[in-house]
């Protein structure tokens, strides 16, 4: 769990150019299985941050299944996307955290995958079937109708939008070119996220 969620925040602070804390020392292990992250004001008014993750996530060298490796990926985008948001003082919606996280998601899976040639893009076959695996294929568990459960559909139908606008793009030579409109989408609070997705 401690190793994957390491790798995927490195991925995460390299890709925006951040040095979050390490995500290591917030980790609890899941009860319920699932991705949750806590966060609380301490009297202070510091943010305390708990992240918990299923206990499948450390499986003694065995690879995670998708379920497990997403909610990982999940869960430190959170935890990266609320420690950045955090430090420079910014206020933060549960749309924007579960956006940016559906956005995360596909950039950790989508790094994950090889080109077919070295420095060319992925093929459109492969994230348009990366998309369908993440936001077409998918399961919620908090019942259509609920603000949870809406909140979580709306952040899934504007990821799927946003990242189809990468196709071709995330390879070598087009990397520039995404990575700076991922790191704008990063830094942008709720409303210029969703201006972003909507003209994508």
């Amino acid at each position: 769990m401690r190793e994957l969620a390491r790798r995927i925040q490195k991925r995460l602070d390299s890709l925006y150019g951040l040095e979050t804390p390490d995500v290591t020392s917030f980790l609890r292990p899941s009860a319920e299985r699932r991705e949750v992250l806590e966060v609380r004001q301490s009297r202070r008014g510091d943010v305390e941050i708990a992240l918990y993750l299923p206990e499948e996530a450390d499986q003694g060298g065995r690879p995670p299944t998708l379920d497990v490796l997403c909610q990982v990926a999940e869960g430190v985008s959170h935890f990266v996307y609320l420690a950045e948001r955090s430090r420079r003082r910014l206020p933060t919606t549960q749309l924007e955290l579960e956006l940016q996280a559906e956005v995360d998601k596909f950039v950790v899976l989508a790094a994950s995958v090889e080109p077919s040639r070295p420095g060319a893009p992925l093929a459109s076959h492969t994230t348009s079937a990366l998309r369908e695996r993440l936001y077409g294929n998918v399961r919620f568990l908090h019942p259509e109708g609920t603000e949870t459960g809406e909140r979580y559909r709306l952040a899934n139908r504007l990821a799927a939008r946003f990242v189809r606008s990468f196709d071709g793009e995330l390879g070598k030579r087009a990397e520039e070119r995404a990575k700076r409109r991922l790191i704008r989408f990063f830094d942008s609070g709720q409303r210029e996220k969703l201006e972003m997705v909507l003209a994508a």
